[in-house]
């Protein structure tokens, strides 16, 4: 008996003109059967019209049983469950792009089943979930992109905590973004009576690290809380940046006779 692997897929149907990716169930003389690898229960049909440009005397030197092809969306009838495909309508440019984004959607359930054993949540909580991410992000893979530029926090609502910070270290690991962001709060005080200015002085000091790789924001959030957040082209240089802001402005708060604390936001 093999052991059960996490495979999440999408409810309802793909839309029309949608590239898909299925497996050849049953091959006919009118056309193939393809079950939608990224559609629960759904299957569609190939007619043989449709399977290559030109006529085909046997569809069989086409398409076998069990192969794997990329089709494009012709036509779909909800009431009916009928799904029409196509695979000469997809050019090899789609097919590559097709192809490599299922690869990384499968590497994707791996991460995934892996964060759940670590958070302690079993194959059947984790689809549940992943099913939500999917209906949000468009795909698990997408995700763990998501989490690697953003943080984990962009997650919590629909994993929880545990999860979203196991999901964090392999997306971590595993994807390298172009960007990177590190983030936090100050929680600026002064009682003088200009001391929205000084806090305003204070937190001008900040603009002298935004440079062509870098960028550095600060925004209000609500007093006394300021959010500053780094971007940067890797996590060692936004990290160190991070760093001389919160002394600078700390130090820049003490000098006009106010009170700086920060709290770093977890990434």
């Amino acid at each position: 008996m093999s052991e059960k692997r996490l495979v999440i897929r999408r409810s309802g149907f793909p839309s029309r003109g949608e590239i898909v990716i299925g497996t050849v169930t049953r091959v006919m003389d009118f056309g193939a059967f393809v079950s939608l690898d990224e559609y629960e229960g759904k299957e569609g049909l190939v007619h043989i019209s449709e399977v290559a440009p030109g006529w085909i005397k046997d569809i069989r030197d086409h398409v076998k049983k069990g192969q794997k092809v990329v089709c494009k969306v012709l036509d779909i009838n909800p009431k009916r469950g009928h799904i029409d495909l196509s695979i000469k309508d997809v050019n090899e440019r789609q097919r590559r792009e097709k192809l490599q984004e299922w690869k990384s959607e499968q590497r994707a359930f791996k991460w995934l089943e892996i964060a759940g054993e670590n958070a302690g949540i079993g194959l059947d909580e984790l689809e549940k979930i992943g099913k939500r991410l999917i209906k949000k992000y468009d795909s698990i893979y997408g995700v763990f992109e998501e989490i690697a530029y953003e943080g984990y926090e962009v997650i919590l609502k629909i994993t929880g905590e545990e999860l979203a910070r196991a999901m964090a270290e392999l997306a971590r690991e595993h994807i390298k973004p172009s960007r990177v962001k590190v983030r936090g709060f100050f929680e600026l005080t002064s009682f003088a009576g200009d001391g929205v200015e000084r806090i305003k002085k204070a937190l001008e000091v900040v603009k002298k690290y935004s440079k062509d790789d870098v960028r550095v924001e600060v925004e209000y959030v609500g007093a006394p809380k300021y959010r500053v957040v780094v971007e940067s082209e890797d996590y060692k240089t936004a990290e160190n940046i991070l760093k001389k802001v919160v002394g600078d402005v700390t130090k820049a708060m003490k000098k006009l006779g106010g009170e700086s604390n920060f709290i770093r936001e977890a990434v």
